[in-house]
């Protein structure tokens, strides 16, 4: 999936590794309140591979254990410990090879791999100047369609939607999977608020019950959901295969790690579409080959976030650009609008309804001068 050597040249080999801890607190105003609980901040490791040919290549690990279960503690370490040693002194050209290399190294932890991987295509796609999405293939398309996730009651939730609308955002799923009843009323006001033609979805993060999942659907049926996502729990390809009957696309989410859980729920016939995460995926060339895996079987993909911060957010860029088709819904590719702060020297062009893809080499992004002082 990447250029040969010969055609741009000895990349190099790795020879060093460091890493920066970075904590966010997301808007207040924004903290996701879902069936897995609240997201109200964020924990990251960043990676900083450099190589011979003195060119630095940046990553960015998820380490939120709520939701990755990695932390900056146990990435760090496997990165000093394992990972590191598996690929420094090792050539950096092919990427795919290095990863392969880090499997034999380390038994899980998708997220570090992630996020080292993406570090070293960083570091690839600026040795050879070229953007990481040529080195997947080159782009289908330079804007990726986003939303932003809606969650709490009431009053909240209007305030939510305010402040969402206000960042540009016109699209949105939101949170449910605590009790059918509870759902529906959620849901109800946010089509009562946003409008009959806005684009919402609804997320429960596998936190229904497949008898609860199907009556919480039939109940959201009448508010027109655009999609349902992950109604049960991740193993139960049965229960989503039988969520599909009322005839709204159902994606699946917490169900999707590896190529084999994209052959599992193709075969199950378990769902519409897919919600692929770089992370997830142990990187973003695996991430890609997951949703031309399944778009190869008529199941379509869109990137999911784990509340990435800028260079994770770059990856699912480059991601989603790489690949042939999308399923017809916006991605979760939200970036610093999120957070309080952003960590990039340049922002990332994300308008709330589009996410643009870079124009630089490797991801197109920098961390700023304040984060790039944090490496040891």
């Amino acid at each position: 999936m990447s250029p040969t050597a010969d055609t741009h040249g000895d990349a190099g080999t790795i020879v060093a590794m460091e890493t920066a801890a970075v904590s966010l607190h997301a808007n207040p105003k924004l903290a996701v309140r879902g069936a897995r609980g609240s997201h109200d901040s964020s924990d990251f490791l960043l990676v900083k591979v450099a190589t011979s040919r003195g060119v630095i290549g940046y990553g960015e690990v998820s380490a939120t254990l709520r939701w990755s279960g990695e932390d900056a503690t146990s990435a760090n370490d496997a990165i000093k410990r394992v990972l590191g040693p598996a690929i420094i002194g090792q050539p950096l050209h092919p990427v795919t090879g290095l990863a392969l290399r880090m499997d034999l190294a380390l038994a899980g932890n998708p997220f570090t791999k992630a996020g080292l991987e993406s570090a070293l295509w960083d570091a690839l796609g600026k040795t050879w100047g070229v953007r990481v999405v040529d080195l997947l293939g080159g782009p289908h398309r330079t804007e990726v369609p986003t939303k932003m996730s809606l969650s709490g009651d009431g009053d909240r939730l209007i305030t939510v939607i305010e402040a969402i609308r206000s960042l540009g955002f016109r699209s949105h799923k939101v949170k449910v999977g605590l009790t059918p009843a509870s759902d529906i009323a959620r849901f109800r006001l946010a089509r009562e608020f946003c409008g009959d033609d806005a684009f919402l979805g609804a997320d429960s993060n596998g936190g229904w019950s497949r008898i609860d999942a199907m009556t919480a659907i039939a109940g959201l049926a009448q508010y027109g959901p655009a999609f349902i996502e992950q109604p049960t729990q991740p193993r139960d390809l049965d229960g989503m295969a039988a969520c599909r009957s009322f005839g709204i696309p159902v994606l699946a989410d917490e169900a999707v790690y590896s190529l084999d859980d994209v052959v599992a729920i193709i075969n199950a016939e378990a769902a519409d579409a897919l919600n692929v995460y770089v992370g997830k995926a142990s990187g973003i060339e695996r991430a890609v080959r997951q949703m031309r895996t399944a778009a190869a079987f008529g199941v379509p993909s869109i990137l999911g976030s784990n509340g990435e911060m800028g260079l994770g957010a770059a990856a699912q860029i480059h991601a989603a650009c790489a690949v042939e088709s999308l399923a017809p819904f916006p991605s979760d590719i939200i970036g610093h609008h999120y957070y309080d702060e952003d960590i990039l020297e340049t922002p990332l062009d994300i308008d709330g309804t589009v996410a643009r893809l870079p124009s630089g080499p490797g991801l197109g992004v920098e961390p700023n001068a304040t984060i790039k002082a944090r490496f040891a």
